[in-house]
């Protein structure tokens, strides 16, 4: 496994070591001691999410609030997106900056997002499966949204008219959080 810092502190790009032959691949998705060595963060998940996607169907930006905050270990099962991080710690240096990684089935890279992190993806294939590990329960009182098209964050996404959700068309402006 290879462990890649980010612009953002604490997020990481983790590179699972795959072993290819003719079969076809393995590859260890997880491993609680080697991730706490390559990032130093000790933390139990306590929930796995999964959800399928289109070609430009959008999903996010969304973070859970204290006292529920979430970490999330993210990656594609099936096919590609291009995934962003946005760092909404107001007393980090990266405050609302963000960075966007594509990850794909294929290479099984994968981001790590610490609590503090407001979280986001659009699909690049049709029927792409994505995985997320959760540090803590999903709690809707605690749950919300950043608009996907915030002036502020000026996220290039790809796609002109991605396909996203009522509730996430819904979301709230950068600057009122």
């Amino acid at each position: 496994m290879k462990v890649t810092e980010t612009e953002i502190k604490d997020v990481f790009i983790i590179e699972p070591k795959l072993f290819r032959d003719d079969r076809g691949y393995f590859f260890e998705s997880f491993n609680a001691q080697k991730f706490k060595e390559l990032t130093g963060s000790d933390l139990t998940f306590v929930q796995d999410n999964q959800s399928q996607s289109n070609r430009g169907t959008l999903r996010g930006l969304h973070y859970q609030e204290d006292p529920h905050a979430q970490g999330k270990l993210v990656r594609v099962v099936s096919g590609a997106v291009l995934d962003v991080v946005v760092d909404i710690r107001k007393d980090s240096p990266t405050y609302g900056k963000y960075i966007s990684e594509v990850l794909t089935s294929f290479d099984n890279n994968m981001l790590w997002l610490p609590p503090g992190m407001a979280h986001g993806f659009v699909a690049l294939d049709d029927f792409t499966i994505f995985s997320y590990k959760c540090t803590d329960y999903y709690h809707p009182e605690c749950e919300k949204c950043i608009a996907w098209n915030d002036q502020d964050i000026n996220i290039d996404w790809g796609f002109d008219e991605p396909l996203v959700s009522e509730k996430d068309q819904q979301g709230i402006l950068f600057k009122n959080i």
